[in-house]
């Protein structure tokens, strides 16, 4: 039995060492091909991530330059979701996630979802999630895309964890405007009526949303919204990078 372990164990890694060096990893900080053999970035772009540390808005996650308990959306603006979390600072990491979310890098996701493991872990397992929910793209634009970027960062971040995804349960019907055209207002109409339950036989009491950026929170509490329907009774969110908090 051990030694059947043992053969398992160098063939896997054989496989990933083959794999490595016939499709090297690109660096997500700096796009050329990973330096260090066998990392999934380069140890010296490491540094220009700048994960998000206290003070943080309790509701959304938006780093706060003083001690207060809500950003100022959070104080005008009533979520639907309990609470969410963010990995990093979002002017670190914005042409990363550009990247990763429309130039077709989606080897990205290893490293994004190994870190959001490392560095979210605690408030993830403090949840209690029965599984993770990627926000959903809609069909056209994922045809277009070739993946959805939250659906990945949510595969290998749940594999980590050892939570289930759930990349089906709600479905994006509106085929909305990029938001970061938009205004917060319009943001909000954009996404009315987006989202629609596709499954009501899977029966979860918490989840946590995956997606890629938090800007406003629009399209957090739309799928949230969805999620209610199902039965889903606490929404919390985790995403890449989220914007500045006042």
């Amino acid at each position: 039995m051990q030694k059947e372990i043992r053969i398992k164990f160098y063939v896997k890694a054989g496989i990933k060492v083959c794999l490595q060096l016939l499709f090297p990893l690109r660096c997500p900080v700096c796009d050329q091909i990973v330096r260090s053999f066998g990392e999934k970035i380069c140890l010296e772009c490491m540094k220009r991530l700048k994960p998000l540390t206290p003070p943080w808005c309790m509701k959304c996650g938006k780093k706060l330059w003083r001690e207060q308990e809500y950003c100022s959306d959070c104080r005008r603006i009533e979520h639907r979701f309990i609470r969410g979390r963010a990995l990093y600072e979002y002017s670190s990491a914005a042409s990363s996630i550009y990247r990763f979310k429309y130039k077709g890098r989606r080897e990205y996701a290893a490293f994004f979802g190994e870190e959001s493991a490392v560095f979210l872990g605690d408030f993830i397992r403090s949840v209690k999630p029965d599984g993770l929910v990627p926000v959903p793209l809609h069909r056209k634009r994922r045809r277009k895309r070739g993946y959805n970027q939250a659906k990945l960062l949510a595969d290998v971040l749940g594999s980590h964890m050892n939570i289930p995804v759930y990349g089906n349960i709600v479905v994006r019907v509106k085929n909305t405007i990029p938001l970061k055209r938009l205004n917060p207002k319009e943001r909000q109409n954009n996404l009315k009526k987006a989202f629609i339950v596709a499954r009501n036989d899977v029966k979860l009491d918490t989840v946590i949303v995956v997606d890629d950026i938090y800007t406003t929170g629009s399209t957090i509490d739309e799928v949230s919204a969805a999620l209610e329907k199902c039965g889903v009774k606490n929404i919390y969110f985790v995403t890449l990078a989220c914007g500045e908090g006042i």
